[in-house]
């Protein structure tokens, strides 16, 4: 199936100016000398390399669409393969009707993935540069595609391919202690090659401490809004997204489901999801709201516990307040423009409220700022480190690297002989190469391009 040429549908589906059908193989170039006739009426073999041609597409004598093709020839491509993309005009109709003549006429479809998957088996990409082209797509603010960018540049393959020297060095010494006895070299590790090894684990570490970070740029941080009925939470939602996305009234119980939005903080997703009033109801739908806020206040990264500052707390207050955990909760004292003096110190998991009126829109920037410095302060070791991984595949090769190079150290430490050694820089080395994927499994990389959309 590999040296098959295959086809697909490269844009979203639906109504559009342009459609675009990407062809790549072996037999691109002859299905489309099979369909296409150039304007230059040049045969297709005569087509520059990287070039776009205007004319039109047939499927036997009928038209099928006036039609750009560009064409990019083997191996400085995507696939490193002849590839053909074919500009139509945009809709389900054409686009369907131009994919189905290149079918006809020696194509396959392409699966989940595939371009991607071919450009890694023909060397073009590494699998981390290969799940970076899934972050780009999926990318939520520009500091999530940023990252993706970087790796997809390399950055990850080349310091992987750093630190896989460093082993190797200290891999080529032991092998030649254990095979060549007669040498005469000395038992020990030298101390540069030591050296080396500290070196993989202070880079490993600092690597895997960067994925909390990664992590949250990449997939955001999850915000419940709780409360009981009739705080202002959908109020408050609404401010944020500045638009009426939750349905406002005075009538308690009014959000009876979550509402999940997502919204760029300084580069960060804040996922916000507004929740059901928590409180006790005889109304079997908002009571399912009510258990659905319950899970999200023990899932969620943080928690916005708002409070009615024109209302005593009461035993619903309470309740929630119990429900919840102190490290990651931030108070809101909402409807201060029409607030009394209520006593908020019962509420002893809250270190610090912040006083807003969402119906004003008055403390929202404020808000927003402080939910931004909780999370970084929570979140981010070290925001000065370069490379950060967001993916835990890579974190959990990672830490098996971390982890063989630690029992190295153990066995020096304990004058153990050096035979042992080598099965724990084999186990570093394999880590390493799982994160570039030069060690992966059938499974690994069907589970990993299943992702993928079927034109990429």
């Amino acid at each position: 199936m590999l040296f098959d040429t295959i086809a697909a549908i490269s844009t979203p589906r639906g109504e559009g100016g342009i459609g675009i059908v990407r062809i790549s193989g072996n037999n691109a170039l002859e299905i489309l000398g099979k369909i296409f006739k150039p304007k230059s009426k040049k045969n297709i073999e005569e087509l520059k390399n990287f070039s776009i041609n205007y004319g039109h597409l047939y499927d036997g004598k009928n038209l099928v669409d006036e039609v750009l093709v560009s064409i990019m020839k083997a191996p400085n491509t995507y696939t490193k393969e002849d590839i053909v993309e074919i500009n139509c005009h945009g809709g389900f109709v054409i686009t369907e009707k131009v994919l189905e003549t290149v079918l006809k006429n020696g194509a396959r479809i392409s699966e989940s993935g595939e371009f991607t998957r071919r450009a890694f088996l023909n060397g073009r990409l590494d699998l981390t540069q290969a799940e970076a082209v899934m972050d780009i797509i999926h990318g939520k603010t520009e500091k999530s595609v940023s990252l993706s960018l970087d790796q997809l540049r390399g950055d990850l393959k080349e310091q992987i391919g750093h630190l896989k020297k460093l082993v190797l060095d200290v891999a080529a010494h032991i092998n030649v202690v254990l095979d060549y006895p007669e040498e005469g070299i000395d038992d020990p590790l030298p101390e540069n090659l030591v050296g080396n090894l500290r070196e993989v684990m202070d880079t490993t570490d600092i690597l895997i401490r960067s994925y909390d970070k990664g992590k949250m740029i990449k997939e955001g941080i999850k915000t419940a809004i709780v409360g009981k009925p009739n705080v202002g939470k959908s109020s408050i939602l609404n401010s944020v997204l500045k638009e009426e996305r939750a349905i406002v009234t005075h009538v308690a119980g009014t959000t009876r489901d979550v509402i999940e939005e997502v919204v760029n903080l300084k580069g960060i997703p804040l996922v916000l999801v507004d929740t059901a009033g928590i409180r006790k109801t005889d109304d079997l739908v908002e009571n399912i709201g009510v258990e659905k806020s319950k899970q999200l206040i023990e899932s969620a990264d943080l928690i916005l516990f708002v409070v009615d500052g024109s209302r005593a707390l009461d035993e619903e207050d309470m309740r929630i307040h119990e429900a919840i955990k102190a490290e990651k909760v931030i108070g809101i004292l909402n409807k201060i423009d029409i607030r009394e003096d209520i006593d908020l110190s019962p509420l002893t998991k809250i270190n610090k409220w912040l006083e807003i009126s969402a119906i004003k829109n008055q403390g929202i920037d404020e808000m927003e700022e402080e939910i931004y410095n909780h999370i970084i302060e929570e979140n981010v070791e070290d925001s000065s480190q370069k490379i950060t991984i967001t993916n835990i595949r890579h974190k959990s090769a990672l830490e098996k690297t971390k982890q063989s190079i630690e029992n190295i150290f153990e066995t020096i430490e304990n004058g153990l002989p050096m035979d042992l050694m080598a099965v724990d820089i084999k186990g570093a080395l394999d880590s390493l190469s799982e994160v570039t994927g030069e060690i992966s499994s059938e499974d690994l990389l069907d589970h990993i391009f299943s992702n993928f959309c079927v034109g990429k």
